[in-house]
């Protein structure tokens, strides 16, 4: 009688071709993703003629760790997390605020790097695309965060430089008192002068675009919301969901109120019962969900990259746009190299700096 168990030769076969075929295309993906990127060089932007005019010690326009010129009150400061993960989108990001805001040369970009990144390389890669970029790079040291660091729902907010906005009071200078904090997923097409400009009345921290026909409860656990304790943080605020991809940060205020250890706090708790499922959100809800300064929907369209699982195409949403925001799983630069991109992916392509294969361009 046959043994059922055997299976034909031929299936052996086939599944040894198949392990061999899955082995080489894996070994073609990582020496595909371990090739070096090289970006184009953009082109020089310059002030506006009624830009306020910024002295600086330095007759070369090289205003990196110019003290003068990072303290001056006429500056935008724009703070972003840098790592080689997300570097083309960076550089398409920092591409977009210089070529539409009216004074380019006003602006000075704060990135944060893991301190165990390649920080020479990457300093490097900016520095040839933007050679008259006025930034700094600072180290965030992953063990200041990683303890508190609870898994979610997608690895990749599990990641520490996630949590860095958290700590731009204590990276950046004492002497810069408001920042502008983007996520390395989106470009903008409307000044980034004017977002900086928001007012921070009634003494508030923070501003960001509110959603309040979002579920805000879906953010928070079962365990949270049946816990009166806990559940009664909202109590005396009306609480909207706002996505910390876009926010303008009074750091002076920060600084005043703690707002570090605030957060902290309740990433100390999660560890304990579990109170959210997000990454680096949550925290920042708890600590200032209705209690910041509303900004027009116009400056953050986010969404663009779908949900956390599948990143499907999603369309904008109604009304006038000034930066457009790729969060959730799908990524722009991914999905145009994978040659399935949505329809908005066209939008982010034209600031993409990143130099094809085999390029004769030097």
């Amino acid at each position: 009688m046959k043994n059922l168990n055997q299976s034909p030769p031929f299936l052996f076969l086939t599944f040894n071709i198949f392990l061999i075929l899955t082995s080489s295309l894996a070994k073609q993906n990582a020496k595909a993703t371990s090739i070096p990127q090289h970006f184009r060089e953009a082109p020089k932007f310059y002030n506006a003629h009624d830009c306020p005019s910024i002295i600086s010690k330095n007759d070369n326009n090289n205003n990196n760790n110019n003290n003068n010129y990072i303290c001056s009150r006429d500056v935008v400061h724009v703070a972003m997390t840098l790592d080689a993960a997300y570097i083309r989108g960076s550089m398409a990001a920092i591409l977009s605020i210089l070529q539409h805001t009216s004074c380019p040369q006003n602006v000075f970009f704060h990135f944060v790097a893991s301190a165990s990144a390649d920080v020479s390389h990457l300093r490097a890669t900016i520095a040839t695309s933007f050679p008259y970029l006025n930034f700094e790079i600072y180290n965030f040291h992953d063990s200041s965060v990683a303890g508190l660091i609870s898994t979610s729902i997608r690895s990749a907010l599990d990641c520490p430089l996630n949590y860095a906005r958290s700590y731009l009071a204590d990276l950046l200078p004492p002497c810069v008192h408001r920042v502008v904090y983007l996520d390395s997923d989106l470009v903008l097409v409307d000044d980034i002068a004017k977002l900086s400009a928001t007012s921070l009345e009634d003494e508030k921290v923070l501003a960001a675009p509110e959603y309040c026909n979002a579920n805000f409860t879906s953010y928070f656990t079962p365990t949270f919301w049946s816990n009166p304790s806990l559940s009664l943080t909202f109590a005396n605020r009306e609480a909207c969901y706002f996505n910390t991809g876009v926010m303008v940060i009074d750091l002076e205020r920060w600084r005043a109120g703690d707002y570090t250890a605030k957060i902290e706090e309740w990433m100390e708790l999660q560890k304990r019962m579990r109170i959210y499922e997000l990454g680096s959100l949550p925290p920042f809800l708890l600590v200032f969900a209705g209690d910041i300064v509303a900004v027009d929907h116009r400056w953050n369209q986010h969404g663009l990259g779908g949900d956390n699982f599948r990143g499907l195409c999603r369309n904008l949403h109604p009304g006038p746009v000034s930066l457009l925001h790729w969060s959730g799983k799908g990524k722009p630069w991914a999905r145009l190299d994978a040659s399935r991109p949505c329809p908005l992916d066209a939008l982010w392509a034209p600031y993409d700096l990143l130099k094809p294969p085999f390029s004769f361009d030097s």
